[in-house]
């Protein structure tokens, strides 16, 4: 089986992780503030506190900017169900915003209309926005900015799938246009630590919330007690925190890794062209990239044009799947969710998030993808899809 996504990991890698199993500090040492100082340096942006996933670190940044009970913050509905779930943990409602169908983000437009609606009605506007930088393609962020300014939300860029992209020519994760951004080094993202995320931001305020949120809200700072100390051994909890850290193994490997970010992206950027010039010719609706930004290609997800062809959705998946293509499908709209339906969304849809689950498919592609594991893959889709001629050993230029 070929799978969608895939690890990458080299001997240096490895040697970096032994190198800090074989030092004095495994949980909380020197590599965790190094690998932070690098997301910086990478992104261009002031602050980065990392953490054990993607989730705590969107859960912990909505929390610094206050969100709570009583508040609403809105996101994509096609996207994972963290994005969705960081919302709720706060204690806030979640409301959707329906997607560009050609870029498969939270539409700008369609964000427009329903702030202006709720405005009119006098509904909940949102406290907070996640865009989602969905497949690795950045969201039109200076159109989202406009908006946050006029109805004075904060954004979150959830950009789990876009470390290394673009978007007007600021790295994402620069933060230009929002007030912070989450990255996830989950195995099959972009670099991976393992397990773990990062919060990226401008503010020093918020990266210093987070930061004290994610270690049980424990403070060593002086500055930020309500006496003075006992002694050199004195902490105070002044918060509520969680237990949310990297451990210095896992940001050992994202720095590695990080190394290899460029090559990392300009792979995918030589997989994705070539499953765009080999599938152009069959009944698809295939990825494109706006002209402004750079993808990190995290994804490359396919729609099927179903008034084309003779084949339901469910048949072309199982088909490929059963040829050893181990596609997959991201996502299913979040507020179909059982959790969702039974928490206000029953009677809930979005058109352009509808249309997009009814059609979509993501192919596999990693960094270590083979030329002979991909012609694969297309063979294979072209011969389900309508192209009889092509064999599983058919060769592509």
């Amino acid at each position: 089986m070929i799978p969608y996504g895939k690890q990458s990991i080299n001997e240096d890698d490895v040697k970096a992780v032994e190198e800090v199993l074989k030092s004095d500090f495994i949980t909380q040492g020197h590599s965790v503030p190094a690998f932070e100082k690098a997301l910086s340096k990478i992104c261009g942006v002031p602050h980065a506190r990392v953490m054990n996933s993607a989730t705590s670190a969107l859960h912990l940044t909505c929390l610094a900017m206050g969100l709570g009970p009583g508040d609403t913050a809105w996101t994509s509905p096609v996207t994972f169900v963290a994005s969705a779930n960081c919302i709720r943990y706060c204690g806030a409602q979640v409301d959707f915003v329906d997607i560009d169908p050609e870029t498969f983000n939270l539409c700008p437009s369609r964000l427009a209309e329903k702030l202006a609606h709720h405005s009119k009605k006098g509904l909940p506007l949102p406290k907070v926005v996640i865009p989602v930088h969905m497949c690795g393609q950045p969201c039109d962020m200076p159109a989202i900015q406009k908006l946050a300014k006029q109805y004075g939300f904060k954004v979150v860029e959830d950009a789990a799938h876009a470390i290394g992209a673009t978007s007007s020519a600021h790295p994402v994760g620069s933060c230009e246009y929002s007030d912070a951004t989450v990255f996830s080094f989950h195995p099959i993202k972009i670099v991976t630590t393992g397990e773990g995320g990062a919060v990226l931001t401008r503010s020093r305020e918020l990266a210093e919330k987070v930061e004290l949120l994610r270690s049980h809200g424990v403070t060593r700072d002086p500055d930020k007690m309500d006496r003075e100390p006992d002694g050199s051994w004195y902490y105070q909890q002044v918060d509520l925190g969680f237990n949310f850290r990297m451990t210095d193994l896992q940001a050992a490997l994202g720095l590695s890794q990080l190394e290899r970010l460029k090559s990392f992206i300009e792979t995918r950027q030589k997989l994705a062209d070539r499953y765009t010039r080999h599938l152009k010719a069959l009944p698809l609706k295939l990825p494109i990239v706006k002209t402004d930004s750079s993808s990190a290609w995290h994804l490359y997800v396919i729609r099927l044009k179903l008034d084309k062809i003779a084949l339901s959705h469910k048949d072309v998946f199982e088909q490929l799947r059963e040829e050893g293509i181990g596609v997959n499908l991201h996502y299913i709209p979040v507020y179909q969710q059982p959790y969702y339906r039974q928490s206000g969304f029953q009677d809930f849809a979005l058109p352009e998030a509808e249309a997009y689950y009814q059609e979509a498919i993501t192919l596999p592609l990693f960094p270590s993808m083979t030329q002979q594991q991909q012609d694969e893959v297309i063979a294979t889709l072209s011969r389900i899809l309508s192209r009889p001629e092509y064999s599983p050993e058919h060769k592509f230029e």
